[in-house]
């Protein structure tokens, strides 16, 4: 992999979100934190919080003054992935399209590779 293979990209929608989210919560050095974990029906699920700090092993993407970061170990799984955010009928919520993920659940939090 190279390192413009490591990227994780960030939409529109996502970054229209976070800008709102972070401005409720008063917090400017806030940024979303997106982690790979074991777990899920499909084996691998994504996690996303709010974090004011970051560790030397994280990587950090920008888009529109909005900041999400993530480990060196998630970045493996999530390389050339996109952080979006989905309004629909069942609710909102933040999703990644991952184009590694060879199958995902239906809810979309977890997929294997």
């Amino acid at each position: 992999m190279t390192a413009a293979d490591r990227v994780l990209h960030i939409s529109d929608a996502a970054a229209k979100r976070l800008n709102a989210m972070i401005e409720a919560e008063g917090g400017k050095d806030l940024m979303l934190r997106v982690t790979v974990s074991g777990g899920g029906c499909s084996g691998f699920q994504y996690g996303f919080s709010f974090d004011d700090k970051t560790t030397p092993d994280d990587l950090t993407f920008e888009k529109d003054g909005v900041r999400v970061v993530t480990d060196e170990m998630s970045m493996n799984l999530l390389a050339g992935s996109e952080v979006d955010f989905k309004d629909e009928l069942v609710g909102a919520y933040f999703a990644i399209n991952n184009p590694n993920a060879s199958s995902s659940c239906g809810c979309g939090t977890s997929f294997a590779v």
